[in-house]
């Protein structure tokens, strides 16, 4: 599949840009198909992106910009749905299934621009597209026969819904400049904290998807979130970074600023603490993941491992492959991914959508019932035993797109209070001879390794983690530790779940880019758990004292 990257900077689209695009795809398709190698599908998804950013520093605006892009994205194939151009070419380490163009376009957006730009990336697409086919059937004729015989491309059944465009979120900005600047004033006084910032970004996307097979869409995504961020060094030069996030899809949803007050004192205090904690050593032993840190365990452990197309390609490690039907976690525990859901507990989940990437209806996925896995989140690419999509090919404007995480929503039939989990955690470390289990309470993210050419590991980045003594010490907070491990050894051990729910809002960075997701979860109980020491700066403190500044209107 061959994706076209245009920039249109305009207004808003006119009330036919539906007809508009579906009249280019028709007429550039039917053109396409008088060649030795027609094409077989098209699409044509455009994507009007308006994003307001305002960042403040120390009570102080920094910056303040306005974003507004118009996106083309043209997916061609070439061959037929068993074989086309997007076939993975054998014996080229991380390659799925081709490239993309940025040729220049018009900055106003008119009917002549859409034209000239679906026109051009339609054109530089089929020649791609008919050159790669050619490549693939070499590449086929030469090597051993495929382990999975799926066809390169599902059928899906032709959907059309225009829904209402949403308006861009009323705000007053001078009133949200405030606000921002309120909250990064209260760093002010503290000459240790070296970075602060808080800041906004309200975004609203329409989307526009037609297809050769009669697809037709259009609807709007929103994402609004204010983040906080501080930074200080330790006397060993380690950083220490603090974050607070909250997403929201209404922007009367937003917390007032007494609430993010109350959680900035906590957010210094804890700064404050890390700097003066103790160097955490390497350890292995029992450990509670508090919710939040729980769902970005399993985003990153198990989440990026049931994204289908990986089960497709020859350097994946391809880990839950012979798995479907068999036990991988303890029975109590489901997973699910579900980005029809808008909310948890009362909170936004940021990875709901009513489309995928590829026109395709969003579904709920249970990839885990009663420990048993049951399947794989699906694109548009099939693999052995799963020839439809379900809903889950994703990707950031620009990039091809493939199965990728929604809503991962970690469920449990066995929970105990966060006090009886922390009895249990003391018993566990007694029984493995432990001075302390440990407490992972916030982490940033993580990253994980899919591929058999490295270890099959995965890391996640805490923030904020305790030891929690077996003889009634009080906690201890300490840093420098990142979570590792791989997955089937870390999944055996863990032990039970909290009554608790937490939630991980973010953006997750793949092969097709980034796309917003969410993971929320009990707390989990493991059994065994490693930490390693992490990477830190070896540069000095600051040689100058920090200057006084104060807060500007």
């Amino acid at each position: 599949m061959i994706f076209i990257y245009l920039l249109l900077i305009s207004g808003l689209f006119a009330d036919n840009t539906l007809e508009q695009l579906e009249k280019e795809l028709n007429t550039n398709f039917q053109e396409l198909k008088k060649k030795d190698n027609p094409p077989y599908f098209m699409s044509y998804s455009l994507t009007e992106s308006k994003v307001v950013k305002i960042y403040s520093s120390f009570g102080t605006i920094i910056s303040d910009d306005i974003d507004h892009t118009n996106t083309l994205d043209v997916s061609l194939r070439v061959g037929d749905y068993k074989l086309d151009n997007t076939h993975i070419i054998r014996g080229n380490a991380f390659e799925f299934g081709g490239g993309s163009f940025s040729p220049q376009v018009p900055l106003k957006f008119n009917t002549n621009s859409l034209k000239q730009a679906a026109w051009l990336a339609t054109d530089k697409s089929y020649k791609a597209a008919t050159e790669r086919y050619e490549k693939v059937q070499t590449n086929k004729a030469v090597k051993i026969e495929e382990e999975d015989k799926s066809n390169d491309f599902s059928k899906e059944d032709p959907v059309v819904d225009i829904r209402e465009l949403q308006a861009f979120p009323k705000f007053d900005k001078e009133q949200l400049i405030s606000r921002l600047n309120q909250i990064s004033s209260e760093f002010i006084n503290y000459d240790w904290i070296y970075s602060a910032m808080s800041f906004i970004t309200i975004e609203l996307k329409h989307k526009y998807f037609v297809s050769t097979e009669g697809t037709k869409l259009r609807w709007s995504e929103p994402y609004i979130r204010i983040m906080i961020n501080i930074q200080t060094k330790s006397e060993d030069g380690m950083s220490l970074p603090v974050y607070k996030d909250y997403f929201v899809y209404d922007i009367n949803k937003l917390p007032s600023n007494e609430v993010i007050k109350e959680d900035v004192k906590q957010m210094i205090s804890i700064l404050d603490q890390l700097r003066k904690a103790p160097l955490m050593s390497t350890y292995s032993g029992p450990a509670i993941l508090s919710g939040e840190a729980s769902g970005v365990f399993f985003h990153e452990i198990f989440g990026h491992r049931v994204e289908g197309h990986r089960e497709k390609d020859p350097n994946s490690s391809q880990t839950f492959k012979q798995s479907i039907g068999k036990e991988i976690l303890p029975t109590f525990i489901n997973v699910v991914f579900d980005p029809t859901r808008k909310e948890r507990d009362g909170r936004d989940l940021s990875g709901n959508y009513p489309y995928d990437d590829e026109g395709v209806k969003s579904q709920k996925v249970v990839a885990v019932e009663k420990g048993i896995f049951k399947g794989f989140l699906m694109s548009r690419i099939p693999i052995d035993d799963f020839p439809k999509s379900n809903g889950h090919g994703r990707r950031q404007e620009g990039y091809s797109p493939v199965s990728r995480q929604s809503n991962l929503i970690v469920e449990s039939d066995k929970s105990v209070s966060e006090k009886e989990l922390r009895k249990q955690l003391i018993k566990l470390a007694k029984e493995q001879d432990r001075e302390f289990g440990l407490f992972f309470k916030t982490v940033q993210g993580g990253f994980t390794f899919t591929s058999r050419t490295i270890p099959n590991a995965f890391n996640v980045l805490p923030l904020v983690v305790y030891k929690i003594f077996v003889d009634g010490r009080p906690d201890e907070l300490v840093r420098g530790v990142d979570l590792i491990g791989t997955p089937l050894t870390t999944f055996e051990n863990i032990v039970a779940t909290s009554d608790q729910i937490g939630i991980f809002n973010g953006v997750c960075g793949a092969e097709s880019g980034g796309v917003p997701v969410s993971a929320s979860s009990p707390s989990l109980l493991v059994r065994k758990i490693e930490v390693q020491k992490k990477q830190k700066s070896q540069s000095k403190l600051p040689i100058l004292n920090a200057p006084k500044i104060k807060s500007v209107d």
